[in-house]
């Protein structure tokens, strides 16, 4: 596996893939690998010939400067596990490369409407971080195909508007959720609860489960389920930010036209946000 850090660099060997006529698959990543980002760069592997990955801790999308300082740099073991999958290229830019006249003095890149509901009104500017780097990811990768984990469902979304309203000649590929034996969705931060919060985590899943069973069931009162959910979580030692059950496609409220359903939720538990999905 080769590591670069310089753009142009990756750009070349990309462009040598192309001229060979091999097609090339990309996982964006902020490191601190886990089976659910090895199960992402395996599905790129069965679209596409060649794979990159990437590895760049994204200042854009956090909220606080003290989450950023904190968010674990695992190079190495990474590496690791990547050579495991055989992965053809780790690209690590750094900050200075995608952002050379800084943080502030920058071009952004809004999806307007979607991006600001849900994780959008939680975290202010999370999204237009996210969608800013993706799209100066997907400038220096150019790769033909994309695969995201529908575990960050809005932002999968999201990313899907980005491609097509900007006419990027990419394939986005969405992943189901890869999970725990408990049922707790894999995430980074995942690693920052305790022993007794990881006991209780897998209850998010399951709340998820009880909206969904209740709605094909046809109880169709969604507001109270969802108020019915937050309290539980609540009275589970969550604090939720919002249980919400939506339009699949475009994340707005159900109506007579919606043929797909998601249910989304995030709340906190002790130090550590939790979001997760579940599809009706």
């Amino acid at each position: 596996m080769q590591v670069i850090s310089a753009i142009e660099a990756l750009r070349k060997t990309v462009r040598d893939w192309h001229k060979a006529d091999l097609s090339v698959g990309f996982v964006p990543t902020m490191g601190n690998l886990h089976a659910g980002h090895l199960a992402l760069l395996k599905e790129a592997a069965r679209h596409c010939q060649q794979v990159v990955a990437s590895i760049f801790v994204n200042p854009l999308q956090f909220d606080e400067e003290r989450d950023l300082l904190a968010y674990p740099r695992t190079l190495e073991a990474d590496i690791a596990q990547l050579e495991s999958m055989n992965v053809d290229v780790l690209f690590t830019p750094t900050e200075a490369s995608l952002y050379p006249h800084g943080r502030e003095a920058l071009t952004r890149v809004e999806v307007a409407g979607l991006g600001g509901i849900l994780e959008g009104a939680a975290r202010p500017g999370h999204f237009v971080g996210v969608t800013t780097v993706v799209t100066k990811l997907f400038n220096c990768v150019q790769p033909d195909l994309a695969v995201f984990g529908e575990k960050d469902f809005q932002q999968l979304l999201l990313i899907q508007r980005l491609v097509t309203d900007l006419n990027m000649p990419i394939t986005l590929v969405g992943l189901a959720t890869v999970r725990e034996p408990n049922g707790l969705a894999m995430s980074s931060r995942n690693r920052r609860l305790s022993v007794e919060e990881r006991e209780i985590a897998p209850l998010l899943y399951r709340e998820l489960q009880a909206i969904r069973n209740a709605v094909l069931h046809e109880n169709s009162d969604y507001t109270v389920l969802e108020q019915a959910a937050i309290e539980r979580l609540t009275c589970q030692g969550f604090v939720p930010e919002y249980v919400a059950i939506r339009d699949a496609n475009t994340l707005f409220a159900i109506n007579n036209n919606t043929k797909n359903r998601v249910i989304l939720a995030a709340a906190r538990l002790g130090d550590t946000r939790l979001i997760d999905n579940l599809r009706v």
